[in-house]
């Protein structure tokens, strides 16, 4: 099935030209919203320019040349979101992670080799299930069963290995901690968390920082504690 849109109702988040052809690439259905992703075939050809053509970004993807988050991608449909990694296989031998930058724009930033199995996935939700055991979802749609006393709670981050999904790290939303931005005025931005503001209503719960401005809990990406623990920005190394 081939998804598309016209070219200029595509999402402000993708780093396109507003005009051309009349219709561009939709993401197929998946975990990240569409806003918040961008189709793989336009990160080979139009991010990376990789391939000319749709056949031509194809054929690479057949080779298995083009990981993402640890598996061989096989569909130029899929959409890349948030945090999400894609590798290319030698001779061009690249790694890269997907971001905002400050104008809230999906980037590609190079990353080490040692990061391309390592991502940061956001707590989004979290419940009881059979067997006494806690099932938590990660914001690109991961589900993690862990034990019931695991202290894993809403707005914290996880760092796990990919694909085997195992946790590598805790990361929590506390005073203190190294967040990132992904959305609001602030978008792209690493600031310190002051503290959590839980709000008894309707409004939704915010996350003040140090650096003397707040947003919405669910824009905060807890991570690290004194530095990022993975790539962000280029030529920043962890």
């Amino acid at each position: 099935m081939t998804f598309r849109l016209k070219r200029r109702a595509a999402p402000r988040s993708w780093t396109v030209p507003r005009k051309g052809t009349k219709w561009i690439k939709r993401p197929g259905p998946g975990p990240h919203a569409q806003d918040q992703s961008i189709p793989l075939l336009l990160v080979l050809r139009d991010l990376r320019h990789l391939a000319a053509s749709a056949r031509e970004a194809r054929l690479l993807l057949r080779s298995g040349a083009v990981r993402v988050d640890g598996k061989v991608a096989k569909d130029l449909d899929r959409g890349l979101g948030l945090m999400d990694t894609l590798s290319l296989a030698a001779p061009l031998d690249a790694h890269y992670r997907l971001v905002k930058d400050r104008r809230g724009k999906l980037v590609l930033v190079a990353i080490p080799s040692t990061e391309a199995n390592t991502k940061i996935g956001r707590v989004r939700f979290k419940h009881a299930v059979r067997g006494g055991r806690v099932e938590v979802t990660l914001h690109d749609g991961r589900n993690l069963l862990v034990p019931a006393s695991t202290p894993y709670h809403v707005g914290d981050s996880l760092k796990i290995d990919v694909p085997s999904q195992k946790v590598v790290d805790h990361l929590p939303l506390k005073g203190g901690a190294l967040a990132y931005v992904a959305g609001g005025s602030h978008v792209g931005e690493l600031a310190r968390v002051e503290r959590v503001e839980v709000r008894n209503s309707s409004q939704p719960n915010r996350v003040h920082f140090k650096e003397g401005f707040s947003t919405i809990k669910e824009y905060v990406f807890v991570v690290g504690q004194t530095a990022p623990e993975v790539t962000l920005a280029e030529g920043v190394a962890r």
